[in-house]
This record gives structure tokens, C-alpha cells and sequence, in this order.
């Protein structure tokens, strides 16, 4: 199986009015629109739907927020709804930052006056990106996505967010909710982010997804390791499945065996599946 899948247009407030390449072509309809375009969505599949990819386009700054796990929206009653996801830079403006986790332990109480206070903020921990720079953001970890930022995100899909701060923008908090779940602690850089570098690499496996970058030619192993339900995202370059067509950057496909694809020996895709933990 291959299929390319469609993509859906979002616009936000705080979305940016031109966008970089791939999307360029976007760009000539921003005029008639109400808001910039904040995401672009890959609509995931019916029957395949654990994982939502998208990009992302900041022209401000993002509300400071937190998801919670799958334990906990179970607990609440709300099904399995946990959101842990994943950030690929792929464009950044000088200086441009992302706040993950705080500089010190903080107590409940200690965030919920931060949120109050606006000191949340300053309180996190906000780290200069470059593109290709990865980050992976457990449930229950505060952060934030800052101004010109350009990024990938893989995630379970799941639309739960609790905001805790937006800079006092006319949308609603969700103070209790929050703080119910937010852990107020620094972040694990050396666990969970990579730096770019211009290599084949698995950046993440577990608990909920597998996700592998390729640059050029595939391994003979991740043949085996991505079988079905895996997600194709080219970053650069074309690739193509015999009858079936080809796709590139900006682009995302569903393919149930990786040796049907005519990798670009030029180029880096992104491959991602689910784990059985996320298809239970």
C-alpha cells in the first residue's frame, strides 16, 4: 500500500503570512485569507489514525502548555487521549527559541502564581534552534513553541492541550487542568533532543512511536522495523513507489513495506510508526 495523504490548511493569529519552501505556492492566496496559516496538517488515514503529522509556522510566540498522558485522561474518563510528541526545526530566524521544562524545581503552587503572574515565562527553560535540531516532548512536560519558527511535529493524536499561559491573548486557560498533570521540573536535554546532524538516525523508539531520519539510503534492518502503518515524510529530495507516483518535501505518504520506495540517494526523509502500545 502507498498512498499519499491529503493535507488540511489552518489558520491561526499567529501563524506566519509567507511561508518557507516547500509551501511557497501557499503563499500567493495568503492575501485572501482572514488569519496567516499557523498548521498544515497531514490527515491521517482511516484505520491508521494514531499519529497525527504536521507542520508548524510561528510568527509570535505560542501559549506556554502541557498534555497529558494516556494514565491520566483514562483516569479522568476521556478515553485514551495522552499526547507525547516530537519537534523537527526545519526553518528558524535568527535567536528564534523553544521554552521546554523549567530552570528549577517548581511546586504545584509555585506554577500556578508563575501562570498567574505571567513569571512562567521566564521560568522555563528556552533553547536557540537551528534547523534540523530535535526535541521530544513527554506528556506532562511545560513548553512552549516561540516566535520564526518553522518545525515537524509528530504526535499522538490527540487535540488535549491545556494551556497555561498566552500572554494575555482572549483564549481560555486551563489553570486546573494543568497544573493537575504538569510536572515542574528541568527538562532531560541529554535524553530527549539531538542536535542536526547530516546522518541516518532513529530519534525515537517508544512508547508510543517509532521514528527513524534516513539521509540517503535506508539501513537493511529498518525494513523489518518499519513493516506497516509507517509514515513517509520527505524532508529533501523525491521518492517514488512503482505504480503508484512519487512525493516530496512538504508531502507525506502511508506505505505497509519500505522496500517498495526508490529512495533518493540525495535526500533525508523522516519514516514513523506507531507501537503496539499506541495501536492497543
Amino acid at each position: 500500500m502507498f498512498k499519499r495523504l491529503e493535507t488540511r490548511i489552518v489558520e491561526k493569529p499567529w501563524g506566519q503570512r509567507e511561508l518557507p519552501p516547500p509551501f511557497g505556492l501557499l503563499n500567493a492566496g495568503s492575501s485572501a485569507r482572514k488569519e496567516p496559516i499557523g498548521e498544515i496538517w497531514f490527515e491521517p488515514p482511516v484505520g491508521a489514525d494514531e499519529l497525527l503529522v504536521k507542520y508548524i509556522f510561528t510568527s509570535e510566540n505560542l501559549s506556554v502548555q502541557v498534555h497529558p498522558s494516556d494514565d491520566q485522561t483514562l483516569a479522568a474518563g476521556l478515553g485514551r487521549q495522552g499526547k507525547e510528541e516530537c519537534w523537527i526545526v526545519t526553518e528558524a530566524t535568527p535567536g528564534a527559541r523553544l521554552g521546554i521544562g523549567f530552570s528549577c524545581e517548581l511546586d504545584q503552587n509555585a506554577i500556578r502564581q508563575a501562570a498567574l503572574d505571567g513569571s512562567i515565562e521566564r521560568l522555563l527553560t528556552w533553547h536557540e534552534v537551528v534547523p534540523g535540531d530535535f526535541f521530544y516532548i513527554p506528556a506532562n512536560t511545560v513548553h512552549a513553541i516561540g516566535a520564526g519558527i518553522s518545525l515537524l511535529e509528530v504526535q499522538q493524536n490527540s487535540d488535549i492541550t491545556y494551556r497555561l499561559y498566552d500572554y494575555g491573548r482572549p483564549r481560555e486557560l486551563h489553570l486546573a487542568q494543568g497544573l493537575a498533570v504538569a510536572i515542574g521540573q528541568p527538562y532531560d536535554l541529554s535524553r530527549y533532543h539531538r542536535r542536526a546532524v547530516s546522518e541516518s538516525v532513529m530519534l525515537v523508539d517508544g512508547p508510543f512511536f517509532c521514528l527513524a531520519k534516513i539521509y540517503s539510503l535506508p539501513a537493511p534492518s529498518l525494513f523489518q522495523r518499519f513493516d506497516s502503518h509507517t509514515l513517509l515524510i520527505p524532508l529533501t529530495g523525491l521518492y517514488h513507489c512503482a505504480g503508484h507516483g512519487a512525493i516530496e518535501s512538504g508531502q507525506c505518504a502511508i506505505v505497509d513495506d519500505l522496500r517498495t520506495i526508490d529512495f533518493d540517494q540525495h535526500g533525508t526523509c523522516l519514516v514513523v510508526r506507531p507501537t503496539a502500545r499506541a495501536l492497543r
